[in-house]
């Protein structure tokens, strides 16, 4: 193989064909993949680049590539990486392979991070009414009927006929030109008289730096004071997350509101940290930002810190010991049975998270899980008989129940 010329496009279709007779359902999507990652080369740049020949080290990374798919190997897991919302996530065996219904749980998050816990910092981003606003409202009024008038007195001119023209003879172009003119200079003059009242009214409070000038407008400032909001220090979300595998969860949450969203993600094996850690060092995120640790659910969450999260989320093994023999191949003979099997119903480690939640929560926090389709009901009747409020069932992209949210009314404090 490696003695032959083989273009992008050769390896493409022979790839594609190869994988097609050996039961692989997307073989040229598949294909692509393998190309791109053996290539360095983004996928519309294949077709670009078609009769590009490949050299010796990208086919011998192609063939590997090939032989570990062909066996049936994620292809997450033999690129090295897949996208996940707006950042690319390193993958690698050990860790489970972040999926689309993943997406889906971090919008959920982040849709009751804005509604109700971000949204007093954007209401302090409103428009704050300063004395003059109404002055400066006038005077645009005014150009704005001016305008008016110019327009309709150049329709006027423009509009006279060809009588009209013979009953006023030679006057007729002048008298166009007049009203072209006189329209020019009222214009003119009302934008003149609009930007000296602005000006004067600003200048009679502020300096050329906008400090206000000591003395001036006593009754101006006091009002401008009363309308002010005053000073908030910025308002940041807490997210703690359980089982974070590559960290794909917490660190779109910190990519997706960074400077307003601070995580503590933890996983008890030790592949998923490194990995997540490897994936925080790539966006450029600070530990300070996102803290993955070592740790089994949330035996390291120090005592001080219970009951001061906004949100505890989780996508934890959550697929039922009978449907673990079911799985595909790719999934059940290369993924982490850890990261997968939820025990008989498949809600194990969620019953667990939802006794921690409301030691780990503020009043109204958000508890978040995605889960089995099949145990959507009883998870969301669990947390009813919790105590927990506002329990809901989101569906997936498919139609699939996929996600129980619910809120935390009533904290608890561990004696």
């Amino acid at each position: 193989m490696a003695n032959e010329i083989w273009t992008i496009k050769r390896c493409l279709e022979w790839t594609k064909e190869y994988l097609a007779e050996r039961g692989e359902e997307h073989p040229r999507l598949s294909a692509e993949w393998l190309l791109c990652a053996a290539t360095g080369l983004a996928r519309i740049d294949l077709y670009m680049r078609m009769d590009e020949t490949l050299n010796a080290a990208q086919l011998e990374t192609m063939h590997a590539a090939v032989v570990r798919r062909a066996k049936g190997e994620p292809l997450q897991y033999i690129t090295g990486s897949t996208q996940f919302r707006m950042i690319d996530v390193a993958c690698a065996p050990g860790v489970l392979i972040p999926r689309p219904e993943t997406e889906m749980l971090v919008e959920e998050v982040l849709n009751y991070l804005d509604a109700e816990v971000l949204s007093p910092e954007a209401a302090a981003r409103q428009r704050v009414e300063l004395p003059w606003n109404d002055e400066v409202e006038e005077a645009r009024k005014a150009e704005a009927a001016l305008a008016d008038e110019r327009a309709t007195a150049e329709r006027r001119a423009a509009n006279l006929t060809a009588a009209d023209e013979a009953a006023l003879g030679g006057d007729v172009l002048g008298s166009r030109a007049y009203a072209e003119e006189l329209a020019d200079r009222e214009a003119e003059e009302a934008a003149q008289a609009a930007e000296a009242e602005v000006a004067e009214a600003a200048e009679s409070e502020l300096d050329e730096y906008g400090i206000a000038i000591e003395g001036a407008g006593q009754e101006t400032a006091s009002a401008q004071d009363a309308a002010a909001p005053a000073p908030t220090e910025p308002c940041t979300a807490r997210v703690l997350e359980v089982g974070c595998g590559t960290g794909c969860i917490s660190l779109s949450l910190a990519w997706e509101r960074r400077g307003h969203v601070t995580c503590t993600a933890t996983d008890i094996e030790p592949r998923a940290i490194d990995l997540a850690t490897k994936n925080r060092d790539a966006l450029g995120l600070t530990a300070d930002e996102v803290a993955f640790s070592l740790t089994n659910l949330v035996s390291s969450i120090p005592r001080e810190e219970w009951g001061t999260f906004d949100v505890l989320v989780s996508n934890p093994p959550y697929i039922p010991t009978d449907v673990m023999r079911s799985l595909p191949h790719e999934v059940k003979d290369f993924e982490p049975d850890l990261a997968l099997e939820g025990g008989a119903d498949g809600l194990d480690i969620f019953r667990r998270l939802l006794n921690a939640a409301p030691y780990m929560l503020r009043a109204g926090g958000l508890f978040a899980c995605e889960l089995y389709e099949g145990a959507l009901d009883a998870a969301a009747e669990l947390c009813r008989q919790a105590g927990l409020s506002d329990v809901r069932i989101v569906h997936d992209l498919t139609d699939r129940p996929r996600i129980v949210r619910a809120i935390v009314t009533e904290p608890k404090q561990r004696q």
